[in-house]
């Protein structure tokens, strides 16, 4: 039990020690912090590895090519070898992952649908696809200054609506309905 408490009491004037480092930086983390999935470890891992100034990289695409979270290119006469990611920066990776798998489970959230869109070619690389979305939002936050605006579950719906309803259509078919859809009028409550 006192090797316990001993441990404790370490990783307790450890973590106000990385309190009292980070405070500098406690914008940029609140701001990092309004990514779903992303919480406080996360971003001290973002600030730490990345840095708070994103000029370093030329676009969110080099960061996340810088931390190892895009497709590697291993091709041989137009033949497709791997869709193995490159090795990158192991301490992002294995943060911003955890921060995905977080993300993938929050209601009425765009990254929730972007990791289930992305599920259909596998969980692994749908967690890879998102935790590199993750990444070039927080890039974002973190050039910009701006503050993270989400986008909503139904956002890919609402892009494309028409192939939203015949998606629907085939699914409700394929259970035996028959299915005949009209645009409805709006009345007055609807405005």
């Amino acid at each position: 039990m006192e090797e316990l408490k001993f441990t404790e009491n370490e990783m307790l004037c450890l973590e106000q020690q990385l309190v009292e480092r980070m405070s500098p930086y406690q914008e940029a983390i609140d701001r990092l912090c309004t990514i779903p999935g992303v919480d406080i470890l996360t971003a001290w891992t973002l600030i730490a590895e990345l840095g708070p100034d994103m000029n370093v990289f030329s676009d969110g695409q080099h960061a996340a090519s810088w931390a190892g979270l895009c497709p590697a290119n291993r091709e041989s006469a137009g033949k497709q070898l791997s869709h193995s990611t490159r090795k990158g920066n192991r301490w992002i990776r294995r943060s911003l992952c955890q921060s995905a798998w977080a993300a993938s489970r929050k209601k009425d959230c765009y990254l929730a649908a972007y990791f289930y869109r992305k599920a259909g070619s596998g969980m692994r690389q749908a967690i890879v696809a998102t935790a590199h979305k993750i990444l070039i939002i927080a890039y974002h936050l973190l050039q910009d200054g701006s503050s993270y605006r989400e986008l909503g579950g139904d956002h890919f719906d609402q892009l494309h609506p028409e192939r939203a309803r015949n998606r629907l259509m085939r699914r409700l078919e394929r259970l035996g309905w028959d299915v005949s859809i009209s645009p409805r009028t709006p009345t007055a409550t609807d405005a």
